[in-house]
């Protein structure tokens, strides 16, 4: 059984990705493409919530992509840890009060895809590059 797991570890690491990075383009089109429209926000441009949409639109497209992905996810993994400090902390020391707790989730996840690699299914792996 155990081995059986280890051999699909690869497919569901490229399946991880797919998804995260997915999920956080949404993020990315929210706050740049407005869309889905957000209930009363409006971004300005090249304020902190623009870049961060930037990032989350254009690093999220890369994350799916599986393309430069241990470099994107290192930046991503920074922006959600400052996101989280700047924005969430301040409101609560727990994250489930401050709703905090995606940030920190995409932080952690986006470190372990820095040292795993963007699994098989990635253009990183068809390049060679992995």
């Amino acid at each position: 059984m155990k081995a059986a797991l280890n051999k699909q570890s690869p497919r569901v690491l490229s399946i991880l990705r797919i998804m995260t990075g997915l999920l956080f383009v949404a993020h990315g089109t929210q706050k740049i493409l407005n869309f889905p429209a957000p209930p009363e926000w409006e971004v300005a441009t090249f304020s902190m919530p623009w870049i961060a949409g930037m990032m989350e639109l254009f690093g999220g497209s890369l994350i799916v992509l599986g393309l430069f992905t241990r470099p994107v996810a290192f930046l991503l993994s920074g922006l959600m840890a400052s996101a989280y400090f700047i924005a969430h902390a301040p409101a609560s020391f727990y994250p489930i009060l401050n709703a905090g707790d995606a940030a920190i989730l995409y932080c952690f996840v986006f470190l372990y895809f820095v040292f795993s690699g963007p699994g098989c299914w990635s253009l990183d792996a068809k390049m060679g590059r992995e």
